[in-house]
C-alpha cells in the first residue's frame, strides 16, 4: 500500500457499477459522497472494494484503498408500473475495521456508506475521535438468489443510532420497508435513538429531526434531468457542513440546495462546483 496522507473525510462503503441504457456508470455513495466533499475543500479517502470493471480514475486526486474484488458490487435500476425494480448482480468484498488504514482512524468526519450489506455495523463505534454520520440504505436491503433487491429490517439500528453524530436516510428507503402504511412512527422512533436524523423526500426536499425538534427545507425549484446521486450528494454537504457550523439547521438548509443542483445534469456531472457551493453558502446566510 503507497503511503496515505491524513484526510478529513473518510468513506467506508462500495462504489458501485451502474448498469444504464447509456451503459455502465461509476456510482454509489461512496463515490458521489466522496467527489462531493472533495468540492467542498476537504481532503477525502475512500476505503472500498472494487474490481477492474469500476472507473475508479473517476475519483480523481482522492486517495483510495481498495479491497480487492473479482468484480465490483453492480446495480441495475429498471423504473417500472410499481416503482423501481433493483437488481444486484455482483457484491465485492465485505469491510472491516481492519481495512482501515492507522493514518485514517481520527478523521474529523467518518461517513458509513454500505449499498450492498458491505460495512460492519461495529464500525459505528470503532472511531472515538471522530464524527461519525451514516447512510444506512445498504443494511436496509436484502436480495434472492436471483439479486432482486428487496427491503429489510435494518437489524439491531439501535446499536448505530446511539453510537453516530448524525443519519441521512431516504424517504424512499422507509417506503419500502412500509409500503402500505405509515412510517412516521418508525422515523420518530429513530429519531429518538441518535443525535440527529435526516430525512431525504426528494423534490420535497428534508425534514430534520433534532432535540426533539423537526424542521422541513424545502429545495429550489429546478428542472429534473437526473436525480442519481442526489441524496449521497445532500448527506456529504450536510455532515461536511454540520462539522464546519455545527448548526444542523444551516446545514439542511445548505444541502437541500447543493443537492436541488445536482439533478440538473445526468451522473458524476452533478458533482457540485466551487462556485455552486459558495453560492449556496451565501443563499443560505441570506
Amino acid at each position: 500500500m503507497p503511503d496515505l496522507e491524513p484526510v478529513d473525510y473518510l468513506l467506508i462503503g462500495h462504489v458501485a457499477v451502474d448498469i444504464t441504457p447509456a451503459g455502465n456508470r461509476l456510482g454509489g455513495t461512496a463515490s458521489y459522497a466522496a467527489l462531493t466533499a472533495k468540492a467542498m475543500g476537504l481532503r477525502v479517502g475512500v476505503v472500498t472494494s472494487a474490481g477492474e470493471d469500476a472507473p475508479l480514475y473517476l475519483l480523481d486526486d482522492i486517495q483510495i484503498v481498495n479491497i480487492p474484488a473479482g468484480r465490483s458490487t453492480t446495480f441495475e435500476n429498471v423504473e417500472t408500473e410499481n416503482g423501481r425494480r433493483q437488481t444486484l448482480y455482483h457484491r465485492a468484498t465485505p469491510i472491516t475495521f481492519d481495512h482501515i488504514p492507522n493514518p485514517w482512524r481520527n478523521a474529523a468526519i467518518v461517513h458509513l456508506a454500505p449499498i450492498a450489506q458491505e460495512a460492519d455495523p461495529a464500525l459505528a463505534g470503532m472511531f472515538p475521535s471522530s464524527w461519525v454520520g451514516v447512510t444506512p440504505q445498504g443494511w436496509m436491503r436484502a436480495w434472492d438468489e436471483k439479486g432482486s433487491v428487496e427491503s429489510k429490517a435494518w437489524e439491531n439500528s439501535e446499536q448505530v443510532l446511539g453510537r453516530v453524530g448524525g443519519v441521512v436516510l431516504s424517504l424512499e428507503d422507509i417506503h419500502r420497508d412500509f409500503p402500505t402504511g405509515n412510517c412516521a412512527e418508525l422515523v420518530e422512533w429513530m429519531a429518538h435513538h441518535t443525535n440527529l436524523l435526516c430525512l431525504t423526500e426528494g423534490a420535497d426536499g428534508a425534514v430534520l429531526h433534532w432535540h426533539g425538534d423537526r424542521r422541513r427545507f424545502r429545495p429550489p425549484l429546478v428542472e429534473e434531468v437526473d436525480a442519481t446521486g442526489a441524496g449521497d450528494i445532500f448527506a456529504a454537504a450536510f455532515f461536511t457542513r454540520h462539522y464546519q457550523t455545527r448548526d444542523p439547521w444551516e446545514a439542511a438548509r445548505f444541502a437541500v440546495r447543493l443537492a436541488a443542483l445536482s439533478v440538473t445534469r445526468f451522473g458524476l456531472d452533478g458533482i457540485p462546483t466551487r462556485a455552486e457551493i459558495e453560492l449556496c453558502k451565501m443563499e443560505v446566510l441570506s
